[in-house]
């Protein structure tokens, strides 16, 4: 009978010991890491966010960029969004400079980018060709390098993949209705998945 006594003795001694051992692994375990899983599909590794805008802001924002990285050169131009987007600023001819207004209608591509198909002109009382204005243009101003006037074609393309931010931000046109004053960009952000 001792040993019925012995062996249920240490059963018992062996199964508190077990379940105190698993206790004390449960309490000082790691939490599950509720953190949301990483997007494993993005092969860019970033993260999209879509930004509504109006012209007004889009304006201050324009005339900001252009005094900022000094893209005015030695001849002042604006640009100015209103129903469409409208180019203002001088040529050189001769001794004097004329006034010039371009205006653009804006369509955001597939791409992000955005294509400005010249709409009308007007400088001074001349009747010059869009092709000659927009080369005048393009050979006299400073403009970003993912800005592209292509004068034979009567457009400007605003390549907003090759627009460099701070940070490695990057900037896509979604919507771009001027009319509507109802303009949308999507912002990618780029995430370091090395966790």
């Amino acid at each position: 009978m001792k040993n019925k006594w012995k062996a249920g003795f240490f059963a018992l001694s062996g199964a508190l010991i077990a379940g105190l051992v698993i206790l004390l692994v449960m309490i000082f375990a790691p939490a599950e890491n509720d953190e949301l899983p990483l997007n494993k599909d993005n092969t860019d590794k970033e993260v999209g966010f879509d930004v509504r805008s109006n012209k007004h802001d889009l304006n201050l924002i324009i005339e900001h960029y252009i005094e900022e990285e000094g893209l005015k050169g030695p001849v002042d131009y604006d640009v100015k969004l209103k129903d469409d987007v409208e180019l203002h600023g001088s040529v050189p001819v001769f001794t004097s400079d004329l006034d010039f207004k371009l205006t653009f209608e804006p369509k955001a591509l597939e791409n992000g980018d955005i294509l400005l198909k010249q709409k009308s002109i007007s400088v001074g009382a001349l009747n010059l060709p869009v092709s000659y204005v927009l080369k005048v243009i393009r050979d006299s101003y400073n403009f970003p390098e993912w800005v592209k006037i292509q004068p034979s074609d009567e457009l400007i393309y605003v390549s907003l993949q090759d627009m460099k931010l701070k940070s490695d931000i990057k900037v896509r046109a979604k919507e771009f209705d001027l009319e509507k004053d109802n303009i949308m960009f999507r912002l990618l952000v780029p995430v370091d998945q090395a966790q």
